[in-house]
């Protein structure tokens, strides 16, 4: 399964005096299994990138296909696109709506179509996998926390089983237990499901420490495409469009300068601190 981006170009307000080019000859493919971030400053056309990927906007012009089928074909079933790649937009209360969780969750298999029995089957599993305790499956979901509230809306998206999870800023004002919870939540449906994952994140430690591939947005094109060791050896390059590599890389950077033979290439605090035990023989 991929998504291909076949130079698609994306104007917000054509035509008139408040045109604005969201994105400028993308292309781009996403191909079944990836772990990909996409990183850009704001304004630079991730949001209105992703938007794109299950029809939530119409490109200006070029093509999007969805494996082997352009989603802008007449007879194509953009619902059914929309099951296949789900979305969790960065404010959980944009998308939760039901009286209490448990429904909450079981609004997108009952919208396709399934059974009783095998919608509750899908809540529940869903429930599980994001590891939102039973007791709160008859609690409103805007009673629960912020880390739960998110939960739930990932819940309600991969109860509808996926193969593409998009998920814009999951971690937006998360303590950082609460960050590292859902960020090894989505690393385990990845690992465990097979399920692309899209990541938009603003936090580089974020992408360096999950991803696998980084795609990075400047005023509409990318600009970047490759892994984060690949990408994050730009970093004065990304800082002069707004953006910064991971802070061990500044680190490693500094050390280097002080006369230290240490690799610069590290991205993690773990690859950070097994270099520098190996430059002082420890």
């Amino acid at each position: 399964m991929s998504i291909i981006f076949d130079h698609v170009a994306f104007k917000y307000n054509p035509g008139t005096t408040y045109e604005n080019t969201a994105l400028d000859d993308i292309n781009l493919k996403i191909d079944d299994g990836e772990f990909i971030g996409i990183i850009g400053h704001t304004g630079s056309g991730k949001s209105t990138l992703i938007q794109h990927m299950n029809g939530l906007e119409k490109a200006t012009s070029g093509t999007i296909y969805y494996n082997g089928q352009d989603i802008y074909d007449s007879d194509f079933d953009m619902a059914s696109l929309r099951t296949e790649v789900g979305m969790v937009f960065q404010y959980p209360e944009n998308q939760l709506f039901g009286t209490t969780v448990y429904e909450d969750v079981c609004f997108g298999p009952k919208n396709q179509g399934l059974d009783g029995k095998e919608i509750s089957l899908r809540a529940f599993e869903a429930l599980r996998a994001v590891h939102l305790p039973e007791e709160l499956c008859d609690v409103s979901p805007f009673e629960l926390s912020g880390g739960q509230k998110r939960k739930a809306a990932i819940a309600g998206v991969i109860a509808m089983k996926p193969s593409v999870l998009i998920l814009d800023e999951p971690t937006a004002g998360l303590d950082p237990a609460g960050r590292d919870e859902i960020l090894n939540l989505i690393k385990e449906l990845h690992e465990k499901n097979g399920v692309t994952i899209i990541l938009v994140s603003h936090s580089m430690e974020d992408v360096a420490n999950y991803v696998d591939r980084i795609v990075c947005i400047d005023k509409g094109h990318i600009k970047y495409d490759g892994t984060p060791r690949e990408v994050f050896k730009n970093y004065k390059e990304l800082e002069e469009i707004g953006l910064s590599a991971p802070q061990v890389t500044y680190l490693m950077h500094d050390l280097k300068r002080a006369g230290f033979h240490v690799d610069t290439d590290c991205i993690t605090i773990e690859e950070a601190r097994n270099e520098i035990l190996r430059c002082f023989g420890i």
